[in-house]
């Protein structure tokens, strides 16, 4: 469900895990316009669309545009979406917190787990 006032382009942004370049990655392969409205497609263009987003490695898009490369249970390279994102996601601070790495332990107490400053910043919340 995207906004079809919007161009192709920017409504495809409004689903999670796909970005601005993404986007443009799919309509080219698709061999959509950028500038053409979400609503303006027809049912084989936005056919076309949902196989190039859901096979990207298929329609020959870089590995290094997909944001799950190497995945740590499968090994595959692909690209992951709207609900799957969120699973995918909490599975791999699961699996953080199970082997009590410190990502892991950062993670399940709450605190700053990129290297940050602690001591006199983030005392709320």
């Amino acid at each position: 469900n995207i906004d079809g006032q919007r161009s192709i382009f920017h409504a495809l942004t409004s689903i999670k895990g796909v970005g601005r370049q993404y986007s443009v990655a799919i309509c080219r392969k698709a061999g959509v316009d950028v500038r053409r409205r979400a609503g303006e497609l027809s049912p084989d263009e936005v056919e076309k669309v949902i196989t190039v987003l859901n096979n990207p490695t298929k329609y020959k898009i870089p590995v290094w545009y997909l944001n799950r490369q190497k995945d740590t249970k499968e090994g595959t390279n692909t690209q992951v979406v709207s609900n799957q994102l969120d699973n995918k996601f909490r599975e791999d601070l699961e699996r953080l917190k199970k082997i009590r790495c410190h990502r892991g332990l950062r993670h399940h107490w709450g605190l700053r787990v990129r290297g940050q400053h602690t001591k006199t910043t983030g005392r709320r919340g």
